[in-house]
């Protein structure tokens, strides 16, 4: 497993976590990819909190919805309503979001269940969220897929990130990435 470390801004905020030291976790877990998500300030503080980032960490680097903010980052991650937002059509709306954000950018999108997963396996994506694994506190109307996410995650084509309570010691047998946040900490 590889270790996906999800900064949500919100977390840290409500925990006294300074982004520094969130970063420095990161690393030490050997995380390969950090997700910065921030649903409740002004684009120009995101901003901030990206070029931080940037000076901090020599990994990719995905933003959570923000894709005009993509020159500070590798890729972008969008949730289902962020895909149906663009176009009603999904392949058609990654056709539109790759042309806002460039061909040689990571794009991953969120599942929840074995549909979306066969929706996002005839997209040009790069990799799958699927979850909630457990209940988190982060996105409390998620539904829990629990034991069922290793099963559901079988059926994807695109590497899979298990999210939603994931812990480091959690085993699956058809997940890449264990998509953990402040559990890090």
């Amino acid at each position: 497993m590889q270790l996906y470390a999800l900064c949500d801004r919100d977390a840290l905020r409500s925990r006294d976590i300074p982004l520094e030291e969130f970063i420095q976790k990161a690393k030490e877990h050997n995380a390969v990819i950090i997700q910065y998500r921030n649903k409740h300030d002004d684009i120009a503080l995101i901003k901030n909190d990206l070029i931080i980032i940037r000076q901090l960490w020599d990994g990719f680097l995905i933003i959570n919805d923000y894709y005009e903010l993509i020159p500070f980052c590798d890729g972008v991650h969008i949730g289902q309503e962020d895909l149906y937002a663009i176009d009603s059509d999904p392949i058609r709306a990654i056709k539109i979001l790759k042309i806002a954000i460039g061909n040689d950018k990571i794009i991953g999108l969120s599942t929840h269940n074995k549909l979306e997963i066969e929706i996002a396996n005839g997209l040009d994506i790069h990799y799958i969220g699927l979850g909630a694994y457990r209940a988190t506190s982060t996105k409390s109307e998620a539904k829990v897929l629990g034991e069922r996410l290793d099963e559901l995650a079988s059926h994807s084509k695109h590497p899979v990130g298990a999210i939603g309570g994931i812990k480091i010691d959690d085993s699956f047998k058809y997940v890449t990435y264990h998509v953990i946040g402040s559990g890090l900490l």
